[in-house]
């Protein structure tokens, strides 16, 4: 066969000795193999890039999501910390030392509450909405200006009634995929129910 190797004992007295011998056919063995089937010295090299893209993007995945489970975390502790004052102090906020200084605006006492609570937060990013006593009030002021008119008389008047504190936060999770930037939109929402005081 063409591809078979043999080796023969050579019989001059000058030639090397039979292990000799055997040692040149076996190294001519291997030469043959590999020739056959090609060095494999590069595979393991082209297994990691292969391998390379999918785990970085698992890794990326990973850290986007511990990232927004902490964000989550700061926000429903916010979210409760909020509540829990808006609904102790319906008749004044103790922010000039005295209790006598009443909440003129609920819902910037809500986001003075909720960045302090969450520093790490952008406040930008923040959306909030404040129910008292049934009535919805979005943004970072409830437009009151008197405890006679607007959200300050209804949480005046909000004794053991609810108020809740809802907060939204984007999380985009940015991807670099061929040179563009694409965003995996999603929302973040915490919300915090207490009883008035």
């Amino acid at each position: 066969a063409p591809n078979e190797v043999v080796c023969l004992q050579l019989t001059n007295h000058s030639a090397a000795s039979p292990e000799v011998a055997q040692d040149a056919c076996s190294k001519r063995r291997r030469i043959r193999v590999r020739r056959r089937f090609g060095n494999e010295a590069g595979q393991s090299l082209i297994e990691f890039a292969l391998c390379l893209p999918p785990l970085f993007i698992l890794l990326t995945g990973f850290v986007a999501l511990g990232l927004a489970f902490i964000n989550y975390s700061q926000m429903s502790n916010a979210a409760n910390s909020a509540a829990t004052q808006l609904s102790l102090y319906r008749a004044g906020v103790p922010n000039t030392g005295t209790v006598s200084s009443p909440i003129y605006d609920p819902c910037a006492f809500v986001v003075t509450q909720v960045e302090a609570a969450a520093p790490n937060l952008k406040p930008a990013s923040l959306t909030f909405s404040t129910v008292i006593n049934g009535t919805t009030y979005n943004g970072t002021s409830c437009s009151s200006n008197s405890l006679s008119t607007g959200a300050s008389n209804v949480l005046a008047h909000a004794f053991m009634d609810p108020v809740t504190v809802t907060l939204t936060y984007p999380c985009e999770l940015m991807t670099k995929l061929y040179g563009t930037n694409n965003y995996l939109n999603c929302t973040l929402t915490a919300s915090m129910t207490e009883v008035v005081q």
